[in-house]
């Protein structure tokens, strides 16, 4: 971005059922956009093979959380399937200052307290399946977790699904190459909504009345 042109950064968020593909599509805009920042949830659970920390996530045990969340270091943080996911507040207020642009992989109610601590930040995808019928065969595929643990799954998906109405877009994930070219239509449109344009006055673009 140019130095001539300041701009406030947009906080993307994708939200989803699990199994509907938005950990991928995120993957996918990062790649996409090397200088989009990836938020990095804090949770108690522990690492799974492979995952770093600081990359993948920051790990606290849950005393450790639980005062992150009690001090205000936090922006959104939730309990889901027996661990506590968190957005820490430094590192993105930080980021939206400087013009850079946030992508959140969260749930709807990350979404909810994330709009509520960064008004006018915020933009919203949900991500629905074609089916849910097609959501659990994508779940069965993964051949990662139990039918009972898939039943848990569909469950809370189908309960997911009826907060899509709070979004501000919503991708319907049928060819994963379209919803990432979706996904990423809906970065770009947000990136020039009017209240980011921080930079205009500077270039003599002052905010005056045409009648």
């Amino acid at each position: 971005m140019s130095e001539l042109f300041r701009r406030r950064g947009v906080c993307l968020v994708l939200a989803a059922p699990s199994g509907a593909g938005k950990s991928t599509i995120a993957r996918a805009l990062r790649a996409r956009e090397p200088d989009l920042v990836n938020s990095v949830s804090v949770t108690t659970r522990t690492p799974r093979p492979g995952e770093r920390e600081g990359v993948d996530y920051f790990f606290r045990t849950p005393e450790e959380f639980a005062h992150l969340a009690e001090t205000g270091a936090l922006l959104e943080w939730a309990h889901v399937f027996g661990h506590s996911y968190g957005t820490p507040r430094a590192p993105v207020v930080a980021a939206l200052a400087a013009g850079s642009d946030v992508i959140f992989d969260i749930d709807w109610q990350g979404h909810r307290l994330l709009r509520a601590a960064l008004p006018g930040d915020v933009v919203g995808v949900f991500i629905l399946p074609p089916s849910l019928e097609l959501l659990r065969q994508r779940l069965v595929d993964r051949g990662t977790d139990s039918a009972e643990v898939i039943e848990t799954r569909m469950a809370r998906a189908r309960a997911e699904i009826t907060h899509w109405p709070e979004f501000d877009n919503i991708l319907i994930n049928q060819d994963l190459p379209t919803a990432i070219d979706q996904a990423h239509a809906v970065l770009i449109a947000g990136r020039s909504a009017v209240a980011r344009q921080t930079g205009l006055a500077d270039l003599g673009f002052a905010n005056s009345p045409t009648r």
